[in-house]
């Protein structure tokens, strides 16, 4: 068999960019999809070879069609889709949020998933050997809240019922479907958590953080596995964070 094919999604920087250069270097042909041409091109350019970058609005439903047109043209299948590219609102009272702004988060968080789900379903029922995986990126806020997040709490909650529906409805046509929920990872967008963010008790206070590179390899180990076997939820976190029990 030629090299697996994955697709790594918001993959310009953070836990995107960690997970595409950890499936690189575990031997998969990776496609990159991101709204910034540049960033994903210095990701594509570290890997090197026959990366694939793809600038796309994954709330679009049209470029999400043409991203998965070019991977199948470029690489001939799909053997897994990594649904990363997230946003958040303003950490500010529920009641004040626009509209607008919830909508933002439900079309990245959620409706983009969903628009990546279905085009990889295509490919991968098609395709010869049938089947592939999916792994969606849900964070702990699939389980439990911060103080005003309701718009990315709600989608992640969200991203739960896809993965299970996925796993379901996948059975058939040999499409595995798990979710990595991710904890204070030392990324760009966690860089907040050291010096101080609010708690549910109403306190500021810094966080611990980990390195990015153990959620890229609980990625990597989710996707070794045969498709007769799963990791329907896993939890990678600083494991001192005020997450289990009352913090």
């Amino acid at each position: 068999m030629t090299r697996k094919v994955a697709l790594v999604t918001g993959a310009g920087s953070g836990v995107g960019k960690a997970v595409a250069l950890a499936l690189a270097e575990a031997g998969y042909s990776v496609a990159l999809a991101g709204r910034r041409a540049d960033a994903l091109d210095a990701v594509a350019k570290e890997i090197g070879g026959e990366a694939l970058a793809v600038p796309t609005d994954v709330t679009n439903a049209d470029e999400v069609a043409a991203l998965f047109a070019q991977v199948r043209e470029r690489f001939g299948r799909l053997d897994l889709l990594f649904n990363n590219a997230g946003t958040g609102a303003p950490a500010i009272p529920l009641e004040d949020l626009t509209v607008a702004e919830w909508k933002k988060v439900v079309d990245t968080n959620l409706t983009g998933p969903f628009l990546c789900t279905q085009e990889a379903f295509r490919i991968m029922k098609d395709q010869d050997p049938r089947g592939g995986r999916i792994i969606n990126n849900g964070s702990v806020s699939s389980e439990a809240p911060r103080p005003f997040s309701a718009p990315y709490t709600a989608t992640k909650h969200a991203i739960t019922g896809l993965t299970r529906s996925t796993s379901l409805d996948g059975r058939a046509y040999d499409i595995a479907c798990g979710q990595i929920d991710i904890g204070n990872a030392d990324t760009e967008m966690a860089q907040r958590m050291k010096t101080g963010v609010l708690q549910a008790d109403g306190t500021m206070r810094a966080e611990p953080v980990m390195d990015v590179k153990h959620v890229a390899d609980a990625v990597v180990y989710m996707a070794s596995l045969p498709l007769e076997a799963n990791v329907q939820f896993i939890t990678v976190m600083a494991t001192k964070m005020p997450f289990v029990g009352r913090g």
